[in-house]
C-alpha cells in the first residue's frame, strides 16, 4: 500500500521590479524564493527539501500569503499572521525564532543573534543558519547586518535587502 504523496502549492508575487515564487504545504508557508531566481531553481530547492512532494500551482490557496506579503512590500503591514511550515535543524529553528524577535525597522548583527540564543561563540553557525532561512521577509533575515554596520550577504540579494531595510526605516519615520 502506498501513502498519499504530499503536495506543495505554489504561486508568484510580483511587486515593482521584484518577482518571488512562494510555496506552502498543508501546514503553512514553507518557502519564499529570491527575486530574480528561475522557476527551475525554485523547484530544485523544494524537491531537495520535500523529495516526495509534487508541485501544483494554486493561486487561490496562496492568496492570503500573497496579500500579506504584498501589504508588507507596500509598507502597509509590519507583521505576518498566517501559518508557516519551516523545517530545519533545532539550531536553525532557534536562530530563526531569534530573527523573528528583531523589531520591525531595526537591525542586529550576527553576534547579537548568537548572544541572544545563548551561543556567543557560534557566530559562524548563526550566519550559516540565517543563510539557510527558507522564508525571506516573514523570518526577517534581512534585518541582520555585519557587526561594523556593513551590509552583508542575503539570499534575496543585496539590492532586495537594501529595499526591505529602507522600506522599514521609511515606514517608521512616517508613523
Amino acid at each position: 500500500m502506498t501513502g498519499i504523496q504530499p503536495v506543495i502549492y505554489w504561486s508568484i508575487i510580483e511587486h515593482g521590479q521584484w518577482k518571488l515564487y512562494i510555496a506552502k504545504t498543508e501546514k503553512g508557508l514553507c518557502y519564499i524564493g529570491s527575486p530574480g531566481k528561475s522557476f527551475e531553481e525554485f523547484t530544485a530547492y523544494l524537491q531537495k527539501r520535500f523529495p516526495s512532494a509534487s508541485l501544483e500551482k494554486n493561486d487561490r490557496l496562496l492568496e492570503g500569503y500573497k496579500q500579506e506579503l504584498t501589504a508588507y512590500l507596500e509598507g502597509s503591514q509590519q507583521t505576518f499572521s498566517l501559518p508557516v511550515d519551516v523545517q530545519g535543524t533545532p539550531f536553525q529553528q532557534q536562530t530563526w525564532r531569534a530573527l523573528k524577535e528583531i523589531p520591525y525597522g531595526q537591525t542586529f548583527s550576527y553576534s547579537n543573534i548568537a548572544e541572544h540564543i545563548g551561543r556567543p561563540s557560534a557566530v559562524r553557525a548563526v550566519a550559516t543558519a540565517i543563510g539557510a532561512n527558507p522564508l525571506l521577509i516573514t523570518v526577517p533575515c534581512h534585518r541582520v547586518i555585519g557587526k561594523n554596520g556593513t551590509m552583508t550577504g542575503y539570499r534575496g540579494g543585496l539590492d532586495f535587502k537594501r529595499f526591505l531595510l529602507d522600506l522599514e526605516t521609511q515606514n517608521l519615520k512616517e508613523e
